[in-house]
């Protein structure tokens, strides 16, 4: 749909001198649009039947392509203040924003589209049943903003899922709190690695009762209770050594 394309373009709005890069162009629906609006684009596509129709149709001044997988190529070498975009494929989502999350240093900001299900998960508060090990760790380092929904009737053939575009914008380090961030990692992957189980049972082994104590975190709460803040703490409180730590 040419108006869906419109208001994502619109909520990206690209500078000329920007450094965009779309994830997956596909066949460029989104890729011409962009063009229309920049000096250059690169794109990240896997695809070698795709690469050599846009490169036939683009010239190399103005359209850069790394060929490759998106969930291990290396966006650091692209250099600073990247602006991602992209229709992301819906299989991989999860495991390639945990793995863009890891440049969130070099990027300004980041615009996809995704299953409507997973934009659900990114955005969760905690409470709710979407909340997760995804949505813990991308609202610790990302600012996020869900920007609109896209029904089916939007693409052709129409999937059977909806899909929605949100906007991710890595928060200052200042906003940062976690003394030790793999540490933090760990906990909350711990947390979320059996959900129905109480925190007593799944932080065993990092956090015991005197911790949750200390903590005023009730050990019989679930991990979709607790937010990022929460995790912030109990990361921070394992960061340091027992023998320094106060109630």
């Amino acid at each position: 749909d040419s108006g869906i394309i419109a208001a994502i373009i619109l909520a990206i709005a690209p500078q000329r001198s920007d450094r965009v890069v779309e994830i997956g162009p596909g066949l460029g629906a989104m890729t011409d649009p962009l063009l229309e609006r920049l000096d250059r684009l690169e794109v990240v596509e896997i695809d070698r039947d795709l690469i050599a129709r846009m490169k036939k149709r683009v010239g190399a001044d103005r359209l850069t392509v790394h060929e490759g997988d998106a969930l291990v190529f290396d966006f650091a070498r692209l250099g600073e203040r990247l602006r991602l975009v992209g229709n992301l494929p819906y299989n991989i989502s999860t495991p390639l924003l945990f793995h863009l999350a890891g440049y969130a240093d070099q990027v300004y900001d980041m615009h996809f589209m995704l299953q409507r299900e997973v934009v659900e998960r990114m955005v969760a508060v905690p409470g709710d049943a979407e909340c997760g090990r995804l949505s813990i760790m991308l609202q610790y380092r990302f600012h996020l903003e869900w920007l609109l929904d896209v029904p089916p009737e939007s693409f052709d053939p129409p999937p059977k899922v909806q899909s929605a575009v949100v906007r991710l914008i890595p928060k200052p380090a200042a906003e940062l709190r976690a003394r030790d961030e793999e540490l933090l990692a760990r906990v909350v992957t711990a947390a979320f690695s059996q959900r129905r189980k109480m925190l007593r049972n799944t932080l065993k082994g990092l956090l015991d009762d005197s911790g949750f104590t200390t903590l005023a975190i009730d050990p019989t709460r679930r991990a979709e209770d607790l937010g990022v803040d929460d995790y912030v703490r109990i990361a921070n409180f394992l960061a340091v050594p027992e023998s320094d730590r106060t109630a």
